[in-house]
């Protein structure tokens, strides 16, 4: 294949210094970039849709590497789930034209190893999803709410973060449930959404509502037998200061936490977890890799028998997701906030 064309096209987006509290533009720099070499056994990947989620901005902290090794390294592209093509192939496994999905640096082109790349299915459901509802944020909402919430028919669920990626996913599913599921969320447009589309018995909008604890007790008069926590911060300590015997807790992010330098200190959850002989679960959707297979294909059934609506907050553009990502932290996004960088290229050409 000829790349001389694409020489000037490539680009990457680099980490260009540590924030302090929410990321800006300055965190981030753009460079023209020329097009990879590609060695034997990797692949040319074209992005197409590049994902962005609240938990990267742990990645962006200084400090040392996590022990995944996740932290962004100054003056090093970023990377994030992306669903990409690959144009140019020197591996037998993968060929020109298959769509694949990993944790792709920000840049048009790369070149990549195959290690961690998977081939996408587009029967399953449009290709986007493999970063939205068939990706980490569906998947992390399937098993939060199955394996650590477990909700059974006629459980009161409380959603925070309910109309975000993660959040509108778990909520249908305890529907699918038999559940009654409240959803929290800040603004009237998401109260809206999840109501009026997703059909939850009940939205609270916490940017509107003087007091959170009265609320969710007015909303939950049985009390709270599973919480998916989403938020952290004083949305949890409201929902928490409502929970049933044996609720089920699952936390799956702070996104309330992730840019303060000094979080605040809120109630001690142990002596209630005692006295209410309930659960508290932490969790990464990694702890389930060997069942993600058995989760996508129930998440696609659902989608295709109209048991489970997404949405993609889709931003166009490869220059945009610096901002799309920096928009996060406002809480304007409705569902999965994805930026479209490419199209599919006719595998024949």
């Amino acid at each position: 294949m000829n790349h001389t064309n694409l020489k000037e096209q490539n680009q990457e987006i680099v980490l260009a210094m540590y924030p302090l509290g929410v990321p800006t533009a300055d965190t981030f720099q753009i460079n023209n970039i020329d097009m990879p070499e590609l060695i034997e056994g990797n692949v040319l990947l074209k992005s197409l849709y590049v994902s962005v989620d609240p938990g990267m901005r742990g990645f962006m902290a200084k400090g040392d590497d996590d022990a995944a090794g996740n932290k962004f390294k100054l003056n090093e592209p970023i990377t994030s789930r992306t669903v990409a093509q690959i144009i140019d192939s020197k591996n037998d496994d993968f060929k020109k034209g298959d769509i694949v999905h990993g944790r792709f640096a920000w840049q048009k082109y790369q070149s990549a190893s195959v290690d961690n790349i998977e081939k996408v299915n587009p029967e399953l459901a449009p290709i986007s999803t493999a970063v939205s509802m068939l990706g980490v944020p569906g998947l992390a909402a399937y098993f939060g709410m199955l394996k650590i919430g477990q909700p059974k028919e006629g459980d009161t669920v409380v959603v925070s973060g309910a109309a975000g990626s993660v959040g509108s996913i778990a909520s249908q599913i305890a529907r699918i449930k038999g559940c009654r599921v409240i959803g929290i969320a800040g603004s009237p447009k998401k109260i809206d959404y999840l109501e009026n589309d997703l059909g939850l018995d009940k939205g609270i909008d916490y940017k509107q509502t003087d007091n959170m604890v009265a609320a969710i007790k007015a909303a939950c008069p049985d009390g709270v037998d599973v919480f998916f926590d989403n938020v952290g911060g004083e949305l949890f300590d409201a929902v928490f200061a409502n929970i049933n015997e044996h609720a089920r807790i699952a936390i799956c992010g702070q996104i309330d936490d992730y840019n303060k330098e000094n979080p605040p200190k809120g109630p001690r959850p142990m002596n209630t977890l005692v006295k209410k002989s309930a659960r508290m679960e932490g969790f990464v959707v990694y702890d389930f890799k060997d069942q993600f297979d058995e989760a996508k294909n129930q998440l696609s059934d659902w989608y295709n028998d109209g048991k489970i609506k997404y949405r993609e907050n889709l931003i166009e553009g490869f220059d945009n997701i610096p901002s799309a990502f920096i928009s996060l932290f406002s809480g304007e996004n409705i569902g999965k906030q994805m930026i479209k960088v490419g199209d599919v290229e006719d595998s024949e050409k």
